[in-house]
C-alpha cells in the first residue's frame, strides 16, 4: 500500500510558474520585459475595437460574461453554473456559450448528454450535465451564441463561460471572478497572472475563495458535498470513506486546493495525482498499487469515467452570497428591452 501522503504530478512547470506569480521574485523579474510587450499588444487590440477596425457583434438577448483577469483558474465555472441555476429558478430560459478550451474539435456544436467531453470541452460538458441548460461551443463565441438562439429560439439570456477578453461578443453584464490569490504580484502575463490590468471596469466582482485577497465585491461559500457520485449517478456518503486510504486525482488549475478540501472532510489521501488542467486522459492509466478508491472532481469525472468507471466524483457546492444575486437581478432588469419571465 502506498505510504500516507504519496503524491505524483505531471504539471511541475505550471506549478512553479503559478508560485512565481505570487511575488515579484527573480523569475517574475526576468519575465517582466515580455509582460510589457504583452500589455502593449493587448492595448493595441483594445484600440482597434474602440476605433471600429475590429468589430464587436451583439445578439438580440442580454449576454452575461463570467470570466477572470487572472490566469490559472479562479473558479469561474462554478459561478457560471450558479448563475444559470439562479436564472432558471426565476423561470428565465438561459443558454451558455463557451470556446470549449482543450477540445479536439474546431467547429461550432452543441454539448449534449451524449457528447464526448473531448469534443466539446470538459467544462461545457460539466455545465450541461449539472444544469441541463443548452450549451454551445465555438472558437468565436458569437457563432456559438447565434447557433444557440437558432436551435433554442426561446432563450432569454445567454451566459458566456469565460470571455472577458473575447471582445468580439458584445455583452451587457460582466462578472469578474477572483480566488484567494487576488491579483497575485500585480504584473501582466507572463511575469504575473494578470491577463489585463486591474482595476478594470466590470459590473460585478465575486470572490470565489474563502479568504478574499482584497476588499470590494461579493463573497461566496464553497465546500465539498458530503457525498461522492458514481458513474451511474448514485451517491456514496463520504463518511463511508473516512479513515480509509483513498487515491485523489485532480486535473484542474489548482489541484492542491481539491486535495486540501478532501482532507478537510476527513479523508485519508494515500496518494495524490495532480495532472495538467483540461487533461484528456487518453494516455492515462490507473497507477498500479494505488491506495483505495479513486476520488476526483466532477470536472475530471466527465472524462475519467470513460477510463475508470469506478472512480468517485465529489461535487463542489458553490453558493454566492444572496446579495450577489440581488445585484445581478437588478442589473438584468435595468437593461433596455429586457423582460423577465
Amino acid at each position: 500500500m502506498p505510504s500516507e501522503g504519496r503524491s505524483s504530478t505531471q504539471a511541475p512547470a505550471a506549478s512553479r510558474l503559478q508560485e512565481a506569480w505570487l511575488r515579484r521574485g527573480l523569475l517574475a523579474c526576468l519575465l517582466r520585459p515580455l509582460s510589457l510587450l504583452y500589455a502593449a499588444l493587448f492595448a493595441v487590440r483594445g484600440w482597434l475595437y474602440r476605433l471600429g477596425w475590429l468589430r464587436s457583434e451583439r445578439v438580440p438577448v442580454p449576454v452575461i460574461v463570467v470570466g477572470n483577469v487572472i490566469a490559472g483558474g479562479a473558479g469561474k465555472t462554478p459561478v457560471v453554473m450558479a448563475v444559470v441555476r439562479h436564472l432558471r429558478a426565476r423561470g428565465i430560459q438561459v443558454g451558455v456559450v463557451s470556446r470549449g478550451y482543450g477540445r479536439r474539435t474546431d467547429d461550432c456544436r452543441e454539448a449534449t448528454a451524449d457528447s464526448d467531453p473531448r469534443d466539446v470541452g470538459d467544462e461545457p460538458a460539466l455545465i450541461h450535465h449539472a444544469t441541463k441548460a443548452p450549451v454551445f461551443v465555438a472558437r468565436r463565441r458569437i457563432e456559438a451564441a447565434l447557433a444557440l438562439l437558432e436551435r433554442h429560439p426561446g432563450t432569454q439570456v445567454i451566459v458566456s463561460d469565460d470571455g472577458l477578453q473575447h471582445l468580439a461578443l458584445g455583452r451587457d453584464i460582466e462578472i469578474c471572478v477572483f480566488d484567494d490569490r487576488g491579483i497575485g504580484n500585480g504584473w501582466r502575463l507572463p511575469a504575473g497572472p494578470l491577463r489585463e490590468a486591474w482595476p478594470r471596469r466590470c459590473d460585478l466582482v465575486l470572490h470565489s475563495g474563502e479568504h478574499p485577497a482584497f476588499a470590494g465585491g461579493y463573497t461566496a461559500t464553497r465546500r465539498l458535498a458530503d457525498y461522492a457520485l458514481t458513474s451511474e449517478g448514485q451517491r456514496v456518503p463520504l463518511s463511508t470513506l473516512a479513515g480509509k486510504p483513498v487515491t485523489a486525482l485532480a486535473a484542474i488549475a489548482r489541484p492542491e486546493a481539491f486535495f486540501a478540501m478532501l482532507r478537510g472532510r476527513g479523508l485519508t489521501l494515500a496518494e495524490t495525482i495532480a495532472l495538467p488542467d483540461h487533461y484528456d486522459f487518453d494516455a492515462w492509466q490507473h497507477p498500479a498499487g494505488a491506495g483505495g478508491p479513486l476520488v476526483c472532481t466532477e470536472k475530471d469525472a466527465i472524462k475519467l469515467w470513460q477510463k475508470a468507471p469506478d472512480a468517485l466524483a465529489v461535487p463542489l457546492l458553490f453558493a454566492p452570497a444572496p446579495e450577489f444575486f440581488t445585484a445581478l437581478d437588478a442589473k438584468l432588469s435595468s437593461l433596455d428591452g429586457y423582460q423577465a419571465a
